[in-house]
């Protein structure tokens, strides 16, 4: 290659045709970082054009066959979010029964959910046998349409964040018993209950992690075949 043929010194090339500049993908890099489970709300409420503009970004996500397999219940009642909190405190009880020693002091010590604070909740299932998309990839893997159902829940918490708010994914839950107290149909599958609000704090790290939970790895483990 001739010199001639490199781009000026200091000055970098175009990105490719659909690229994001630097500058965004540098916002981006900080948006995913600052994406953080919020356990911590403070109860101010969430204006409600916001949330829907957060919540337009579930139906931008993919889905196996164009299934769109998500279905979404706010939770507003008393007795509704009553449930759901009997439901999170008794598997939590449950959970801290299975460690010991300085485990469970640690574990007894974690916030994991944000219920009684948080003033958006909703609780997300799966259509295991939705008609839409007529099985195309679901055949082969049906979990494909659980798959497209997360793929939403992160397209939507990243818009939240991107407005200020906070998601927390509250997954100490009897599945079972909520879709019963909830009345969905049975074939829909729990996903995640979510709990969304303006956060007291901001963080780019887990508090599982800052709390010496748990450490992340390194760098991402990648085998070749």
């Amino acid at each position: 290659m001739d010199s001639r043929d490199l781009p000026p010194s200091g000055h970098s090339q175009e990105p490719p045709e659909g690229a994001f500049d630097s500058g965004f993908r540098d916002q981006l890099d900080l948006l995913m970082r600052m994406r953080r489970d919020v356990r911590r709300f403070r109860k101010d409420p969430v204006d409600e054009a916001v949330l829907a503009r957060c919540l337009k970004a579930i139906q931008q996500a993919p889905s196996v066959g164009l299934s769109e397999p998500w279905r979404i219940l706010r939770i507003d009642s008393d007795a509704a979010r009553d449930a759901a909190l009997r439901n999170f405190e008794q598997a939590n009880a449950a959970a801290l029964e299975g460690y010991s020693g300085d485990q469970a002091t640690r574990y007894a010590g974690l916030k994991l959910s944000g219920m009684r604070e948080a003033p958006v909740q909703l609780a997300v299932f799966c259509d295991d046998e939705t008609n839409q998309g007529h099985g195309l990839g679901a055949a082969t893997m049906p979990e494909m349409r659980r798959y497209s159902v997360v793929c939403a829940v992160t397209l939507f918490w990243l818009s939240l964040r991107a407005e200020g708010l906070g998601l927390g994914w509250v997954s100490v839950l009897d599945p079972d018993q909520l879709a019963r107290d909830l009345a969905v149909p049975a074939d829909w599958q729990l996903i995640g209950y979510f709990c969304i609000g303006w956060p007291q704090e901001l963080a780019d790290s887990p508090e599982l992690e800052r709390l010496g939970w748990e450490s992340r790895c390194a760098a991402l483990p990648i085998e070749t075949r």
